[in-house]
């Protein structure tokens, strides 16, 4: 798993800024822009996101390029809805060897479940290659293959929709790639960003508490949690 932060807006935070201000201020948000330092334009983002006015931050948007996961993953990941998603096409893909599936941990751990894992991802890709030998069109060939099938998919959201997307998906109920993935992206928009990503992460960071109270896991202690997005 690969996750890179290629491009975001510029001075996103001084737009954001800047955008936060026009609602207040008599001036023309093309002269706010121009004159605002990045220290006040913090200032503003974190006072008006407090008061929970996130659409200031829509105006900054990231884009990454998260590679080498699962197509379980990306299953889960384009249902987040407001973001432009471009995937890998397994329609020109050839998935050839074991190097092109992710296999969990908790299969790797475990030599039994690992050799059962590997043995019918061999046989998925000698079954899938032998298609294609027979004249069978990749398109179709491909429905045999598993959610462990590697991809490479380009995501961009908007500031205010990766903090939702963090709240979700940083969380400790999420499934485990999804959550490393999540929390990498929140490591590198918050380098280049911190003000609109200050507090992201899980909901509990935010609130405090577990809003899905007893279904929380047990390995779940939220002063830790906080502590560690605090800190990342």
């Amino acid at each position: 798993m690969r996750v890179k932060l290629l491009r975001y807006t510029a001075d996103p935070e001084r737009l954001c800024g800047a955008a936060a201000m026009t609602s207040y201020k008599s001036e023309y948000p093309s002269e706010m822009l121009e004159t605002v330092d990045l220290e006040k334009a913090r200032r503003v983002v974190k006072r008006v996101t407090g008061y929970r006015h996130l659409s200031v931050i829509e105006h900054a948007s990231f884009t990454f390029s998260i590679e080498d996961v699962s197509r379980a993953l990306t299953h889960q990941l384009v249902r987040h809805r407001i973001a432009s998603y471009t995937q890998q096409s397994q329609r020109h893909v050839k998935y050839d060897t074991l190097k092109s599936y992710v296999v969990p941990p908790s299969i790797d751990a475990n030599p039994e479940a690992q050799k059962l894992f590997t043995e019918t991802l061999r046989r998925i890709s000698e079954t899938y290659n032998k298609l294609l030998d027979m004249g069978i069109p990749r398109e179709d060939a491909r429905y045999i293959l598993p959610n462990a099938a590697k991809t490479h998919i380009m995501v961009t959201m908007n500031a205010r929709e990766l903090r939702h997307f963090f709240n979700l998906r940083c969380c400790m109920r999420t499934q485990w790639e999804l959550r490393e993935v999540a929390t990498e992206m929140l490591r590198q928009a918050k380098t280049v960003a911190p003000s609109l990503f200050e507090n992201a992460g899980p909901t509990c960071v935010e609130l405090g508490y577990c809003p899905e109270g007893k279904l929380k896991p047990p390995e779940c202690d939220i002063e830790e949690i906080k502590k560690r997005f605090k800190n990342l």
